[in-house]
């Protein structure tokens, strides 16, 4: 198995843009992300997004470190939670809900499938 290495993540170019699966209103966000994807159910990456709102559809367990932005998470079955650059959070598999992002957040993830 290789070691998987992202430097200077702050500015790490990222290589997909698309807009996001299930926007909730205008302005529809934009999630930008570089990852890689490892045969053992494992994924990791940098991920960015533009103000907006919407439905978090990932059944996977994540656990996330903001490095800049500000958003908030409302998950169906809890309060919302404040999120700002530092924070970090390990979701549950299975965490439905919704994102708002009030400015451009970008976050280091890992996905365990």
């Amino acid at each position: 198995m290789s070691i998987t290495h992202f430097k200077n993540t702050a500015n790490l170019k990222l290589e997909e843009s698309n807009p996001v699966a299930v926007p909730l209103g205008t302005p529809v966000a934009v999630a930008s992300t570089t990852g890689v994807e490892r045969d053992d159910g494992v994924e990791t990456g940098v991920w960015e997004c533009t103000p907006g709102r919407w439905r978090r559809q990932i059944v996977a367990q994540e656990f996330c470190h903001f490095i800049q932005g500000r958003c908030t998470f409302t998950p169906d079955d809890g309060e919302t939670l404040h999120i700002e650059a530092g924070d970090a959070l390990m979701l549950p598999a299975n965490s439905l809900g919704i994102w708002d992002i009030q400015e451009t957040v970008r976050k280091t993830y890992v996905l365990i499938f």
